[in-house]
């Protein structure tokens, strides 16, 4: 099945659903079929197919309800849901983390994934600013990719389990590094480090991306700019654990609900001519290959640009993330 999903903004919480030609220039509502992603998740046989008929439709230009889609006007494909597991399966990122916070191997990290719960309850869009409190948050991006899956039986195994994955998605795991350390170290995992994670605005079905999908894996080379300079391509061909294993993984001893999203960790390569995906993983080679850091964390008014290519040419199947980091608003003080 091929589909591709999108979430544009109506002042609800969860937003309203469109289904977007292949190319993504071309959106019709779905609200007939399904108001929302969350609700296609959850009744999934009885829509999906009447989804795909809609972005048939677009595709052969039949769709006489079709509009241009805007993705300054898109919400996360999906605003918001029950649980958001993220992952590490890039070794090479892995390690050099562990370098970078001075923190002993884990020992079994080849055989078991390592994987953090992290806030579901409200996701960026694409082109939303995004808001922090601090510079000295030490402000990092982490460009990844992962899958939404329906309804997953605790136990399931890792080849079983890449039958449950219905959308793959593109996201960005924003952190603030100055809280990673005492977080990781408490043995309590990640709270105040992992803010409001971003999203591409497409959320597609693993059928739509062709030979980039293989293995359980996302076969394309993640773009990164910051402030309009290139700053990475780490392809995501070098995951260690394949997306079946992860979720394999989060389900062994519960069960999934439909919705729940399994992130890769940051896409990262071996190879450091390739760039980075984020910037704690580029300071440190650069303090390995050189001996000092030259490259700051961000500062409000920067900009962040994603966006995962297929085979290095232009077609981009999830669209792109293209932010800026704002200082959040005070909150407003409670009238006593």
């Amino acid at each position: 099945m091929k589909l591709k999903l999108a979430t544009l903004d109506d002042g609800s919480a969860d937003g309203s659903l469109v289904v977007v030609s292949t190319d993504g220039t071309r959106a019709a509502a779905a609200v007939r079929v399904a108001p929302t992603l969350l609700y296609a998740l959850e009744h999934w046989e009885q829509v999906a197919h009447r989804l795909e008929k809609i972005g048939e439709a677009l595709d052969a230009h039949r769709a006489s309800e079709g509009f241009a889609f805007d993705p300054t006007r898109a919400r996360a494909p999906l605003p918001r849901t029950f649980q958001w597991c993220d992952a590490s399966a890039f070794l090479s990122h892995g390690e050099l983390m562990e370098r970078a916070f001075n923190m002993q191997p884990v020992p079994d990290v080849r055989e078991v994934p390592l994987m953090y719960q992290g806030a579901s309850d409200f996701f960026l869009g694409p082109c939303d600013d995004v808001p922090l409190p601090d510079e000295s948050h030490q402000i990092d991006f982490e460009g990844e990719f992962g899958v939404i899956v329906g309804a997953t039986p605790m136990g399931v195994s890792a080849r079983d389990a890449l039958g449950f994955i219905r959308l793959v998605v593109q996201l960005n795991d924003w952190s603030l590094r100055a809280f990673g350390p005492r977080e990781m170290k408490s043995g309590f995992g990640f709270l105040q480090a992992k803010p409001s994670t971003s999203f591409a605005p497409f959320a597609v079905t693993p059928a739509a991306l062709g030979d980039a999908w293989q293995d359980g894996r996302v076969c394309m080379r993640l773009y990164v700019e910051r402030d309009g300079t290139w700053f990475g391509e780490p392809d995501a061909r070098e995951m260690h654990f394949d997306f079946g294993q992860l979720i394999a993984h989060a389900a062994r001893t519960r069960s999934l609900s439909a919705g729940t999203v399994v992130g890769s960790g940051t896409v990262s390569n071996a190879d450091a001519r390739r760039g980075s995906a984020c910037i704690a993983e580029c300071r440190m080679i650069e303090l390995i290959e050189r001996g000092n850091v030259q490259t700051s964390f961000m500062r409000f008014g920067e900009r962040v640009r994603m966006q995962a290519r297929i085979d290095g040419g232009d077609a981009a199947p999830f669209g792109a993330i293209d932010q800026r980091v704002v200082r959040a608003s005070a909150p407003e003080r409670t009238a006593m």
